[in-house]
């Protein structure tokens, strides 16, 4: 075990495991409906939909013929439909027919609002998702427009009793366009557009008045601050929102239809006397509007029931004009080109999409660090992110790479666009209000990785949206190299243009959480290439419900036969897995050819001869070793050079090996020192290469 722990620390640090990751790793806690995902993958226009109507805003069977109408509609209006929901404790980003049966006829459904999702996950039981869950599910799918009835607010009294949505809240930090018939006039609508405003969250009135609608009645007696006569001109506001990197929302309030409006003041008769009723009864929190609303349909003979079908229809059909108006706009803007900050076109045979990092290496003098007190050391600065490293090395090898990723307008990202003069960043975003990603290690005295904090929440800025606008360089690249911090959607998205046009992708799997990314739905047969090491192969193999080992082995021979075993079944699709095995060096699989294993693209799929090779690694002593947060991106940056380079599988290798002991050995994750003379095998005079060992893949 000391020796893989000694491997992950020196030649493999990949980056911070957050709750995010965790979450999206594992399938079985959220899924994606598989014509959501191609939509997404193809910049075509998906509506979120939530299912607490489904589940606790109808009785059945109306609650499912209006579910399927809706979908319908968004269907007709050139959209696909995400219903969310929750189901046996995963998270469902559209549904199929049969699953909204399920949600409409189950009886013991819960309501689920951000608060419950842990909850109701954990406990594997089933849910109509609020607006507030069914924003934090659309947001991490990579859907911008969610379509609801009408959203929460303020209680009245709510300056008392504190009880106020948390769909306000989720409002004001997930940047998702909500279009509703504005606030239910149970609610205190004033304090409600007052709290909105206190979370930033940009306020307007779909058509020409600025009147702010109360779901039954066009007319609230309030304003919006703001208002959009059109589908073109809310996506442009939606564009904006996202184009800022602003961490809230926008609410679009659509008045319900005229002709359904008449029957508003009878409503709003019958809302006061079940307001009333409620009270008297002490009904209150989650329990008041579903009260309330099974009230006002039977006091108004379903009149009630029947508006509120209406305006559900007439939000799907808007809202799918706006989110097919947002597909066309960003369409145009990728038709006209991407151009760099200087006005001149960037054109890349490599285009690399990850993190950019700014890292602070601590490393301590004594063998072992004790916590909770002051340790002597050393202290440094560096610029690191997975992406960043491998553009880095790419371009210090001579290759002129178009790195694609984000940063925020601050000191942080102004030092390290300076020292990346020699790269392309001019897919860099600098996105206001946003932090540039921070990442911090403390390491031994021995080298070793004792504890990493790192703050990486940037990252899932570097959207499907956003990379896009990318499309021309990546439909033209001899390579694409993805990292493992980039969003699931931006991935599959990626993956898509590659198997249209049948580009090489590079897979770095960042860490043993993120690696499974690819492989939760079919993006992973697209791939051409990863690195993963043992950890980050067993994760790849247990998404895609593989059998894998309980323990990783300690062995050296074990560790081969394992990497192997995990190797073979993502070879039916993969050309080639480079398993990294930090100081034991790396494994090599894929298509034999002539006693080694083929590194170059292959030009068409066929049945092939599998084999492996293991490459011992260069000695680094802990005295050389400096920095261990580069050494992995390195040895991928020298390979990818090499194989661009069409140079054969040793020296391909070899060149890697030499590039990560240059990195182990300085203070930046990429050796300034790194070039072409300073890796190429035949120039640098090191000790005798331990010979490579070949064994066959069954």
């Amino acid at each position: 075990m000391r020796m893989l722990k000694r491997a992950s620390a020196l030649l493999l640090r990949r980056g911070i495991t957050t709750y995010q990751s965790r979450l999206c790793r594992n399938d079985s806690l959220f899924r994606v409906h598989s014509s959501v995902s191609e939509a997404l993958a193809e910049n075509k226009p998906v509506i979120a939909l939530e299912s607490t109507i489904i589940t606790h805003g109808m009785p059945y069977p109306h609650n499912l013929s209006t579910a399927k109408e809706v979908e319908d509609i968004v269907r007709s209006e050139g959209a696909t439909p995400a219903t969310v929901g929750v189901i046996d404790g995963v998270v469902h980003v559209g549904l199929s027919s049969e699953e909204l049966d399920h949600l409409a006829r189950c009886k013991s459904s819960m309501k689920v609002s951000r608060r419950d999702l842990p909850y109701v996950v954990s406990k594997g039981l089933s849910g109509g998702t609020t607006v507030s869950a069914t924003m934090i599910a659309a947001h991490r799918a990579g859907i911008p427009v969610f379509v609801t009835g009408g959203i929460g607010g303020v209680h009245r009294d709510g300056e008392n009793s504190l009880d106020i949505s948390a769909d306000l809240t989720e409002l004001g930090r997930t940047p998702i366009a909500v279009v509703s018939a504005g606030v239910k006039s149970i609610l205190d609508i004033g304090r409600t557009l007052e709290y909105l405003e206190t979370q930033g969250v940009c306020v307007a009135t779909y058509g020409a008045s600025k009147n702010f609608p109360a779901f039954f009645s066009p007319q609230s007696g309030f304003t919006s601050p703001f208002h959009v006569f059109n589908p073109e001109e809310a996506a442009k506001l939606i564009a904006s929102t996202l184009s800022l990197g602003l961490q809230s929302g926008i609410l679009l309030a659509v008045p319900i239809p005229e002709e359904h409006a008449a029957a508003g003041q009878l409503i709003e008769e019958a809302v006061q006397a079940a307001v009333t009723e409620a009270s008297v009864k002490g009904i209150t929190g989650r329990d008041v509007t579903p009260f309330i609303l099974q009230k006002v349909n039977e006091l108004t003979e379903g009149k009630s029931l029947q508006a509120n079908i209406a305006l559900i229809h007439n939000n799907a059909k808007v809202g799918s004009q706006i989110a097919c108006a947002l597909s066309r706009q960003m369409s145009e803007r990728k038709c006209r080109g991407h151009t760099n900050r200087h006005g001149k076109h960037s054109d890349s045979d490599i285009v690399v999409i990850g993190g950019i990092n700014v890292d602070f290496i601590a490393k301590g003098k004594a063998e072992t660090l004790i916590f909770g007190q002051t340790n002597p050391g050393s202290v440094c600065q560096s610029f690191g992110g997975v992406g960043r490293n491998i553009a880095d090395s790419l371009s210090r090898l001579g290759r002129s790479p178009l790195f694609i990723s984000a940063t925020g307008a601050d000191s942080h990202s102004e030092a390290v666009l300076h020292y990346c003069k020699h790269m392309n960043t001019s897919g860099v975003a600098r996105l206001e209000e946003q932090s540039t990603a921070t990442y911090c290690a403390v390491i031994t005295a021995r080298g070793e990785l004792s504890l990493g904090l790192g703050d990486m929440d940037i990252h899932q800025q570097i959207t499907a949206h956003y990379v896009s606008q990318f499309e021309k360089q990546l439909s033209s690249a001899t390579l694409v190299c993805l990292d493992g911090n980039i969003p699931v959607s931006t991935i599959d998205y990626v993956c898509s243009i590659a198997k249209k046009h049948n580009i090489n992708v590079w897979y770095e799997p960042t860490d043993s959480d993120k690696a499974c990314k690819p492989f939760l739905s079919d993006a992973w047969k697209s791939l051409s290439y990863s690195s993963p090491n043992l950890a980050e192969l067993r994760t790849m193999n247990k998404t895609l419900g593989l059998p894998i080992p309980e323990v990783l082995p300690s062995s050296l021979e074990e560790v081969l036969s394992v990497a192997v075993a995990l190797s073979r079944p993502l070879l039916e699709h993969l050309h080639c897995l480079v398993v990294t095995l930090g100081e034991s060096g790396v494994l090599v699989c894929g298509e034999h050819e002539a006693g080694s294993v083929n590194l170059q693209p292959r030009k068409q799929k066929k049945k092939r001869k599998l084999c492996a090779i293991h490459y011992p690694a260069l000695t680094v002593t802990a005295d050389e070793t400096m920095n261990v947060s580069g050494a992995g991106d390195s040895l991928a940056g020298a390979l990818m050079a090499g194989i661009l380079q069409q140079r054969d599988t040793d020296s391909c290798v070899r060149m890697g090996l030499l590039a990560a002991r240059l990195s182990l050995a300085s203070p930046h994750p990429i050796a300034p020192t790194l070039t072409f003379d300073s890796v190429d095998p035949n120039k640098v005079k090191t000790q005798e290469w331990p010979k490579p060992s070949f064994m066959w893949i069954d």
